[in-house]
C-alpha cells in the first residue's frame, strides 16, 4: 500500500550561508516518515532589493518561513509580510540565543555571518580539508602520526568521504584500503599519536555499492571477483580479523550515514583524550 505524501514548502532566509537553516529544516523534517519539504533557500539576503525577491516569492509559494536574520528592518519586514498571509515566521535560533543571554547576562552580537569568521579554527578545517586531498586512498603521509584519524576498511566501506567529512570538523583523517594480497605499510603498526579505525560493512551491501561503481563505468560485472559474494565476505574477514588483532575499533557503516560515522569517530577521538578504552565495536 502507497503511503499518501505530503508536500510543504518551506522557505529559508539568511543573512549569511543558510547552512543553518537548512540543517534544522532537514532535522524537523526527518522525524516525519509522510513529509517531504520543498526548500526554497534565500542566502546573503542583506538588502531590501534581495528582500523583495524573497518575499514575492513567498507569496506565489506559501509555506512556512524560517530566518536567521540580525538587521531589525529587513527582519520587521518579513515578520509582517508573514503575518499579513497568516503563515508561521519563525527566528531558529531565537530560543537558543535567549538562553545564552539570560544565563551569561550579555548583549547578542549583531554582526551577520559571524560564525563563519576566518579564525583559526576556520584555518584549521582548510588545512584539515587539503590533508584529506593529499593522502587519500592509500598515500599515508610519511610521519603517519601527521593524521588525526587514519581509517582503514576493504574497498566501498566510505573512507573517502568519511575522511572528508571529517575534515570539515578540523580533523586531519587519511585512509587505507586493505587487500587482502597487498602488505599493510608498517608506519601504520607504528602509530602513536594517530587514533586507527576500520570501518566495515556486510558483504551484501559492499557487492551490491561495487556493482553500481562497475555500472557507472560501463565494465562488465559477470566476470569480475571484485563483486564475487565468496570473495568479498574473505575480504570483510581479513579486515576484520585485523582490527581485532591489533585492537583497533571498528565501525560497521552497513546502515550508518557519513554524518553518522564521522561522529561515532569523534566520540572515538574524544574518549582517547579522556583515556578511555577504544576496543569497541560499533555496529
Amino acid at each position: 500500500m502507497n503511503r499518501k505524501r505530503t508536500f510543504v514548502h518551506v522557505h529559508l532566509v539568511s543573512d549569511s550561508t543558510g547552512e543553518t537553516l537548512m540543517t534544522a529544516t532537514r532535522a524537523a523534517v526527518a522525524r516525519y516518515d509522510d513529509v517531504e519539504a520543498i526548500e526554497h533557500v534565500y542566502p546573503l539576503v542583506r538588502s531590501d532589493r534581495q528582500l523583495d525577491r524573497v518575499l514575492a516569492e513567498i507569496e506565489d509559494a506559501p509555506g512556512i518561513v524560517m530566518f536567521t536574520l540580525v538587521d531589525p528592518d529587513i527582519l520587521g519586514r518579513l515578520q509582517m509580510t508573514c503575518n499579513e498571509l497568516g503563515l508561521p515566521c519563525i527566528d531558529v535560533l531565537d530560543p537558543l540565543v535567549a538562553v545564552f543571554q539570560s544565563y551569561l547576562n550579555v548583549q547578542k552580537a549583531t554582526r551577520v555571518g559571524a560564525q563563519h569568521e576566518l579564525d583559526a579554527g576556520y584555518f584549521r578545517r582548510i588545512e584539515a580539508l587539503n590533508f584529506a586531498m593529499r593522502h587519500d586512498d592509500g598515500a599515508l603521509p610519511d610521519n603517519i602520526d601527521d593524521a588525526d584519524v587514519v581509517l582503514v576498511g576493504v574497498s566501498r566501506t566510505s573512507k573517502t568521504p568519511t575522511s572528508i567529512y571529517l575534515a570539515h570538523r578540523g580533523v586531519r583523517a587519511t585512509n587505507l584500503p586493505l587487500v587482502p594480497e597487498l602488505v599493510v605499510p608498517r608506519r601504520l603498526f607504528e602509530a602513536r599519536r594517530a587514533l586507527i579505525v576500520g570501518l566495515t560493512a556486510s558483504p551484501e551491501r559492499i557487492v551490491a555499492l561495487r556493482e553500481n561503481r562497475l555500472l557507472a563505468m560501463s565494465e562488465d560485472k559477470r566476470q569480475s571477483s571484485y563483486v564475487n559474494r565468496q570473495l568479498v565476505a574473505k575480504e570483510v574477514t581479513y579486515a576484520r580479523k585485523l582490527c581485532a588483532e591489533n585492537g583497533w575499533p571498528l565501525i560497521d557503516v552497513t546502515r550508518r550515514s557519513i554524518e553518522e560515522t564521522a561522529a561515532a569517530i569523534v566520540a572515538l577521538l574524544t574518549d582517547r583524550r579522556y583515556g578511555s578504552n577504544l576496543t569497541e565495536e560499533f555496529s
